[in-house]
């Protein structure tokens, strides 16, 4: 049953691994996709033929853009679909741009002491390798064309870019009690339930061959009698004490809910219905509790295809939320920092800009080339 109220979240190492290489984690979005005018100027000023900006007399290299670059085509590189030159240099002006708003942001916190540590550094990575083996960990590191110094320098500049911004920014947002009741009286339909809603997640094994099952081990059955034996082997160990989530990460065959440890969301009471099986089984659960070992159904045909287990997280009854319940109160203040942090950083980072000597040279040369 596919997700319709909570999207599926990618974990820090997913998102490290499958975002551009190098600049692996890079400025809040709002951050990188706020404009900026860079100067264009009117006489040929020297500068190494290697060096396409620099800030505050700091080079960015030529090699820094065409590695960024070639992570932001992604998928469409490896499909050979291949830009059009005018496509290709709006792109790496954009590319460019990010690594200027880096660049300005990184200088700033330098100046003011809150370059990440050694210490930090380690720990991170340490965090970001926690939920794969030494192999699996550098299979995903070659992929991403890094090495695990390339991911470090990424890791420092993330590290100390939040440093800045929790100092500058979020350190100083306030959420009021009267805030609060101001959105609730605003938005009161939001928190409205129209039907009861489940909190679940899922380990599923199918019976059907497949070459990305999506779990760390990269595990799957590819008939009945190895996914019924599979399926067994889990729930014994689920039954014995084991973590579902960990499970489910390492086995589940379930491509888009195994990396979040099974985490399918919140389901409707009316979707659950669609498979009369697992909504028998779920009425029956109180949460942290699992059902027995159930049918898989083809999405499509309806047809077994399979075996799951299903862990009742939570059950959210239908009805208006209060705007006391603890859950209404975090979901309005998260949602108010959130607002107001991208428009103080979006405003800081124009800030930034006005105080900042940025010298664009790949601009002028693009300018000066297609003015022609």
């Amino acid at each position: 049953m596919p997700n319709t109220d909570v999207p599926s979240l990618s974990t820090d190492t997913e998102r490290t691994f499958t975002t551009r290489s190098f600049r692996t984690v890079s400025l809040p979005a709002v951050l990188i996709l706020a404009s900026c005018l860079l100067p264009v100027a009117g006489c040929n000023r020297g500068h190494s033929a290697d060096v396409v900006a620099t800030v505050n007399g700091h080079a960015i290299m030529q090699a820094d853009l065409d590695k960024a670059y070639k992570a932001q085509l992604g998928d469409a590189a490896q499909q050979q679909q291949q830009p059009s030159q005018e496509q290709a240099d709006s792109l790496r002006l954009n590319v460019l741009r990010e690594l200027i708003d880096e660049e300005i942001v990184e200088q700033r916190a330098t100046k003011m002491n809150l370059t990440a540590t050694n210490e930090e550094v380690d720990a991170k990575l340490a965090e970001m390798k926690a939920p794969y083996t030494e192999e699996q960990f550098q299979q995903r590191l070659k992929a991403s064309n890094q090495t695990v110094d390339d991911l470090k320098h990424a890791l420092r500049r993330n590290l100390t870019i939040n440093k800045l911004l929790n100092k500058e920014i979020n350190s100083k947002i306030t959420v009021t009690d009267a805030d609060v009741a101001n959105y609730y009286n605003q938005h009161k339909a939001e928190f409205n339930l129209l039907e009861t809603k489940y909190h679940l997640a899922t380990i599923q094994v199918t019976d059907q061959p497949s070459p990305q099952p999506g779990n760390l081990q990269g595990s799957k059955a590819t008939n009945d009698v190895e996914a019924k034996k599979k399926i067994q082997a889990l729930k014994n160990r689920l039954d014995s004490g084991e973590d579902f989530a960990t499970i489910a990460s390492n086995w589940s065959e379930q491509p888009e809910t195994a990396p979040n440890g099974g985490d399918m969301g919140f389901v409707g009471e009316s979707q659950l219905h669609s498979d009369p099986s697992v909504f028998t089984a779920v009425m029956k659960l109180k949460a942290g509790q699992i059902t027995e070992i159930l049918p898989l159904l083809d999405a499509q045909s309806k047809r077994p295809a399979g075996y799951a287990i299903y862990k009742l997280i939570s059950r959210d009854p239908a009805g208006q939320r209060d705007v006391n319940d603890p859950r209404v109160q975090q979901a309005i203040r998260q949602q108010l920092r959130d607002v107001r942090s991208q428009l103080l950083k979006s405003a800081y980072l124009e800030m930034v800009h006005d105080q900042a000597k940025v010298e664009n040279f790949f601009a002028e040369q693009i300018f000066k080339t297609d003015a022609h």
